[in-house]
């Protein structure tokens, strides 16, 4: 049973390369973009978005679990002293 996994992830790894590389919107906008301007501005409006995309699911973490990421600062600190 573990082969015949194996086997299909390894042909679907090899049949559609497409699928995995894709890229997100923003990112794909930014290449297209790019296209006009100058080497260094596309590298850091690239950078910019990736930053974007990437801060928001630690903000929302952030604010989900604020109550027990302060306890367990806190639980932290008094142990430290």
């Amino acid at each position: 049973m573990k082969n015949k996994f194996l086997f299909l992830g390894i042909i679907l790894l090899f049949f559609d390369m497409e699928l995995f590389g894709q890229g997100c919107s923003q990112c794909k906008l930014m290449a297209e973009q790019g296209l006009e301007m100058e080497e260094t501005a596309f590298g850091t409006n690239i950078n910019t978005g990736i930053l974007y995309l990437m801060i928001i699911p630690y903000l929302l973490i952030l604010f989900l679990f604020r109550k027990q990421l302060f306890g367990l600062f806190k639980s932290l600190i008094k142990s430290s002293r």
